[in-house]
């Protein structure tokens, strides 16, 4: 993938987040530091670096059409063949979102590796600058392409789809619900821009409010942040028939971070409920990642039998 004897090529796409951030006099952190400036914190490698300045935003402030643009710009390394593998620089916030996305939206024929960091720039315990060397170093062994979208951060090396933050302030930040990814490929190539997925917190007492205001405001699908394994209350319920009806998909995840989720209570609102009464159950994603596969497979215009076998997916692993 590059002229004999000369090093191998990464691609690192810059997108800002906290690795390219620099306190202000206000205390403030805000990206500043381009992919350039980034790369020249590294440690020596083995390694010629291409640096794609593509954005420089927060990750809480990214919408679908931005992280459809990164998505974009990794297929654009992946499909060139002086590139032997991709990283990229991101913001915690939304990582396992935009990382995710790039997981269904291409076939990964090389290592694409997500990184970034917990700590500024100019933070005494930067941890920017050893979690890029770590990622570059994933990204340069080809047999990581197999083994889908990966996330290097913290000293740990965790597959895309079950992806989740854990921890607002430790170097350590993300674990994975499921760290085996899908044996499938759901080639969900079709742009997400321009859909509305709302995910909608459930709490003991909660009442159909937000699911009404959602449908009102035109969403094309919904996603439950449910109790425990996936459950809710006989109002919730009601509610989710009612956006069947209207061919509003409905997928129900947790707001608990570990574990398969399992759709096995009843009472009027529990999870085998809701699925009875029209939902489709996540078995692994949990709620910011559930969005990301629902927007895609809508984009798509998947059918309800695969919507129901995409959320299922990692159930036989």
């Amino acid at each position: 993938m590059s002229g004999q004897g000369e090093a191998p090529l990464v691609a690192v796409i810059a997108t800002g987040g906290t690795i390219a951030s620099r306190r202000g006099i206000d205390g403030v952190s805000t990206p500043s530091l381009s992919g350039e400036d980034l790369l020249a914190l590294v440690p020596q490698i083995s390694a010629r670096l291409k640096p794609v300045d593509l954005m420089a935003k927060d990750s809480s402030s990214l919408t679908l059409a931005d992280m459809q643009r990164i998505s974009d710009a990794v297929g654009v390394e992946l499909g060139d063949p002086t590139v032997a593998g991709v990283v990229v620089l991101h913001g915690t916030d939304a990582m396992e979102e935009s990382s995710l996305l790039v997981h269904l939206q291409h076939a990964i024929t090389k290592p694409v590796v997500f990184t970034g960091a917990q700590f500024t720039a100019d933070h005494p315990d930067a941890d920017g600058p050893s979690n890029l060397a770590r990622a570059i170093e994933i990204a340069l062994d080809q047999t990581n392409a197999e083994r889908g979208v990966l996330l290097s951060f913290g000293g740990r090396c965790l597959p895309a789809w079950g992806l989740y933050k854990l921890s607002a302030d430790s170097a350590d930040a993300f674990r994975s619900a499921r760290p085996v990814a899908p044996a499938a490929t759901l080639n969900l190539a079709a742009p997400v821009a321009g859909l509305r997925v709302d995910i909608v917190a459930i709490y003991p007492g909660c009442d159909v409010a937000h699911i009404e205001a959602s449908l009102q405001a035109g969403a094309d699908g919904i996603v439950l942040a449910a109790l425990g394994s996936g459950n809710a209350n006989p109002g919730i319920a009601v509610a989710v028939k009612r956006c069947a009806e209207r061919r509003v998909p409905v997928v129900v995840s947790s707001r608990v971070p570990e574990g398969l989720l399992v759709a096995s209570y009843g009472g009027g609102g529990g999870g085998h409920d809701l699925v009875a009464a029209g939902a489709v159950h996540s078995s692994t994603l949990r709620p910011g990642q559930a969005r990301i596969l629902l927007a895609a497979l809508l984009a798509n215009k998947s059918p309800a039998e695969t919507i129901v076998s995409a959320f299922g997916e990692s159930l036989s692993h």
